[in-house]
């Protein structure tokens, strides 16, 4: 039996699972808050005594990059070792990946069910494939073909330097630089990210704060859900969620056009993290496509290529299954 996880700044998700069962059907699941834990084998350790069940395997996919088998969380300070973590929990064999490495591996077994579409396009048999995730930070990987399978490979290009792409953006930059010696994809197209846009706008006047969002945001720790629900809300419209939102979605579209033109995903481009499910209606108006397009010369290289949204909120898990059962 394999334990798999999916192990992100905000939360830890495992599950376990059996060559029978296979990569979709769970014996046992659950998720956890990941700050919650001083290290990944505490919270692993007592996921398995709940779950009581044989493991002699591990596959974990986590949020920062793998080099030699280990890992830095990026927004938690752990520090992920692959043969220490297989001794603690007494495994056979244990694998740590890259979490978008991980989504990448899963695209070719996603379902239609899975997946909603912004672009249809005419995909390239074979053609490689782009992956960009806004999550807590904003993750990308890409999958090529080898002759007989995909193969996935990890990147940061979420830390390339921001290029913004109208006068807006270019002000933000200039907000963002007075904050941070570097101000990355991640800083702006991210759930770390959208705060940042959110406080540029309020600042620069933009438009007026609400009281009672302003009430919410002052008592939560994270204000990303907080300004999205609001950009969301038909009932009661707050103008500078909306910018906010709108401004996200920009972004995105410019920085998947830049990763689809670098790796010539002609086979697809793939949206996953925990942000695009939840803002499929924005993601479908004009702004991420009219961003996407915004490539001069590119425009119709890129018009033809298909961009879909991954609905599956387990994708990276998925991935990492189907790697540890050697599928």
């Amino acid at each position: 039996m394999l334990v798999v996880g999916d192990i992100g700044g905000t939360k830890t998700d495992l599950a376990v699972f059996s060559s029978e069962a296979g990569p979709r059907k769970p014996l046992a699941e659950a998720t956890f808050h990941s700050a919650g834990y001083g290290s990944l084998e505490l919270l692993v350790r007592e996921f398995l005594d709940q779950a009581k069940l044989p493991v002699d395997r591990g596959s974990f996919a986590v949020a920062g990059p793998v080099v030699e088998g280990r890992a830095k969380i990026t927004n938690l300070p752990w520090v992920i070792d692959e043969d220490r973590l297989q001794k603690a929990l007494n495994l056979t064999s244990m694998s740590l990946r890259n979490d978008l490495e991980a989504i990448a591996y899963a695209v070719p077994f996603l379902q239609p069910e899975d997946l909603d579409t912004l672009n249809a396009g005419k995909p390239e048999p074979q053609g490689s494939i782009a992956v960009i995730a806004p999550g807590t930070g904003l993750g990308e990987a890409f999958l090529t073909w080898d002759g007989s399978r995909y193969r996935a490979y990890p990147s940061e290009g979420g830390h390339a330097d921001f290029a913004p792409t109208n006068d807006l953006q270019i002000e933000l930059l200039r907000y963002l630089r007075r904050q941070h010696e570097h101000v990355s994809y991640e800083r702006v197209c991210s759930g770390i990210g959208l705060p940042n846009i959110y406080s540029y706008l309020r600042t620069s006047g933009h438009g007026p704060e609400p009281p009672w969002l302003a009430q919410q945001l002052a008592s939560a720790e994270d204000h990303t859900p907080i300004i999205v629900d609001a950009a969301l809300d038909t009932a009661k419209r707050c103008e500078l969620c909306i910018a906010a939102l709108d401004t996200f979605v920009s972004v995105l579209g410019a920085e998947t056009a830049n990763l689809a033109l670098k790796v010539l995903s002609t086979g697809g481009i793939y949206l996953g993290g925990g942000i695009p499910p939840r803002i499929v209606p924005v993601l479908k108006q004009q702004w991420f496509m009219q961003a996407f397009l915004d490539k001069g010369r590119m425009s119709n290289l890129l018009a033809g290529m298909p961009v879909h949204i991954i609905l599956n909120p387990k994708a990276a898990r998925l991935g990492a299954a189907y790697l540890g059962l050697g599928l």
